[in-house]
């Protein structure tokens, strides 16, 4: 069973595996070896490195690689959905990471040259690297269900990459009359952001509770345990009873076909027929992770624990989402702890040094209202070729808390995506 602890002891482990994170980063700062590194992707990995690398030593030429003049975060989008945020909150450029000496380029990763070290991109440039840093986040599996594809999306989106999907979504639940089913279909796990799905039906459902309250909400799971799962079902029990039900794998959760003129979900057992039917897909790294030959079989990208090397293809680092991190969740605040560690990695090694072995945290939010958010924190560890969490580090809200530590918790979250967008995007 999952140890439970305190709001502050997680802030404490957060806190000594940050002060790790910093020793290990020391000695290779004070080295100043050049180099040329080459980033690809610019969400809170890619980023997050870019800088990082640059501020741990100047003498580096980094240049990150980005198709969007405009970030559009993910963490906080299901509040966009259910109405209560402006995407625009969600939006972020470049020129920050621009100022701080990194080369931005607005462009896609077309192709990755391992043996000759270089990356071309759309525009015609092709950029030699001593290392590659891929962060490219995920990419569906349009092929995952009987029916689905990228078109489909257009009529039953999955609003996990935030922009015109969020909208989309958002858009579709304020046309639904009252009394409307909301189809939730959530994946098999590895994929973005864990608990996401059910902190998505808790924000809908305060949404319908406000403005459709006869509308409800089924979740149809390709799984039988989810995040955080004891604390959403009591928030639901007690914020939005008979609104939410959730169908697990073993009876019958899991999405198998889609029947799209008609809107319906069907499953091995039953088929339902929904006015709003969000389809989250399984997922798999970003494109330019295949192109580049670090994925394996499963879609994503095996990576030494300690530098973030891909174990495939020499030179080339993976971070965030599309990596294999062990027990690591893939979550903004995974990606930009890796890219920490990745950056001070790729330093010590063009210095000639061996990295050494990190400490890795992460801490997720879940708002299941405005004013009710739930967490989970862990502190990770390399050990047997994988990241595994260290013992006694992690730990969840508590259960059966009062209303007021829950909403510290939502007040922690909203200051949580203020700190890492300002120091990943920020000036």
């Amino acid at each position: 069973m999952r140890r439970t602890v305190s709001r502050r002891t997680i802030l404490k482990t957060a806190l000594t595996a940050g002060a790790a994170s910093l020793a290990m980063r020391a000695p290779a700062i004070s080295q100043g070896a050049g180099g040329r590194v080459v980033v690809v992707g610019g969400g809170f990995g890619g980023a997050s490195c870019a800088r990082a690398l640059k501020q741990a030593n100047p003498a580096l030429s980094v240049t990150l690689v980005e198709a969007e003049s405009t970030y559009t975060a993910c963490p906080f989008s299901n509040a966009v959905v259910s109405g209560l945020r402006n995407l625009r909150a969600q939006q972020f450029d470049y020129s920050a990471v621009q100022a701080g000496g990194v080369s931005v380029v607005m462009s896609a990763a077309t192709a990755v040259d391992a043996s000759g070290k270089s990356v071309a991109l759309a525009n015609g440039a092709r950029l030699p690297y001593d290392r590659l840093v891929l962060s490219p986040g995920i990419d569906m599996r349009w092929d995952s269900l009987q029916g689905y594809s990228e078109a489909v999306a257009d009529i039953m989106p999955h609003a996990w990459k935030a922009g015109p999907q969020t909208m989309l979504l958002r858009r579709q639940l304020e046309a639904m009359p009252d009394g409307g089913l909301v189809l939730i279909s959530a994946p098999a796990n590895p994929f973005r952001c864990p608990p996401g799905p059910y902190e998505r039906a808790s924000l809908i459902a305060y949404y319908l509770k406000s403005n459709k309250p006869n509308s409800k909400i089924l979740i149809l799971d390709g799984k039988d345990n989810f995040s955080k799962q004891s604390l959403f079902e009591a928030a639901w029990k007690e914020l939005y009873p008979g609104m939410i039900e959730w169908v697990p794998l073993s009876k019958g959760g899991k999405v198998t076909a889609i029947d799209t003129s008609s809107q319906t979900l069907i499953t091995d057992f039953a088929r339902h027929k929904g006015a709003v039917t969000n389809i989250i897909p399984a997922q798999k790294a970003g494109r330019i992770a295949d192109i580049a030959g670090v994925g394996d079989r499963t879609g994503w990208c095996p990576i030494d624990p300690v530098t973030f090397e891909s174990k495939l293809v020499p030179n080339i680092h993976v971070i965030g989402d599309a990596s294999i991190a062990g027990a690591m969740p893939k979550s903004a605040f995974s990606a930009n702890a890796q890219a920490k560690v990745c950056a001070a990695a790729i330093v010590a090694l063009l210095a000639g040094e061996k990295p050494a072995a990190p400490l890795l945290i992460n801490t997720c939010y879940s708002m299941v209202a405005p004013d009710y958010a739930i967490s989970v924190a862990g502190v990770y560890q390399p050990a047997n070729g994988l990241l595994t969490e260290f013992r006694g580090s992690g730990g969840v809200s508590r259960a059966n808390a009062p209303r007021s530590e829950r909403s510290l918790e939502a007040a922690y979250a909203e200051g949580w995506f203020r700190t890492i967008t300002n120091e990943v995007f920020g000036s």
